[in-house]
């Protein structure tokens, strides 16, 4: 992603994110999960991964997130940033939202080609993307509605 809205807090939502993964609950995979998501009116939702001992029923940190904000009346979003690592306080790598979160984040944003999603190691080290590189061509509301 080439341009960026210089009013997205990105080091906020790493920070957020980061601070997220601590409440992760992750005993069968041991790869804990933080997101935050920015609204369109600036408020910060968080989300960590929550594990079950029936894999299905195991929600990832972004969806988490999505859905605290859509819970509390903040139906569109702006930015999405991701940070996840094996277990440890040390996060080693990037983490991207899989298939089904894409999916779901791709309900709340209005604007594909600008919502921003951010995975980071650390405030100092991430990678941005736009929902639309990520998810090029997707299924949504305007395939449904006549």
């Amino acid at each position: 992603m080439e341009n960026i809205d210089k009013s997205i807090p990105v080091e906020e939502l790493i920070q957020s994110a980061i601070l997220a993964r601590r409440k992760a609950y992750a005993p069968y995979s041991g790869y804990y999960v933080g997101a935050a998501v920015l609204t369109m009116d600036n408020r910060i939702y968080t989300g960590c991964n929550i594990e079950n001992a029936s894999y299905g029923a195991t929600v990832c940190a972004e969806r988490t997130a999505v859905f605290k904000a859509v819970s509390e009346g903040r139906g569109k979003c702006r930015a999405l940033a991701v940070a996840g690592s094996p277990q440890g306080d040390k996060i080693t790598q990037y983490a991207f939202p899989c298939g089904v979160c894409r999916q779901v984040i791709s309900e709340f944003a209005p604007d594909p080609e600008n919502f921003v999603v951010i995975v980071a190691q650390g405030k100092d080290d991430y990678k941005l993307f736009s929902l639309k590189e990520l998810l090029p061509e997707s299924f949504g509301h305007d395939q449904l509605i006549n």
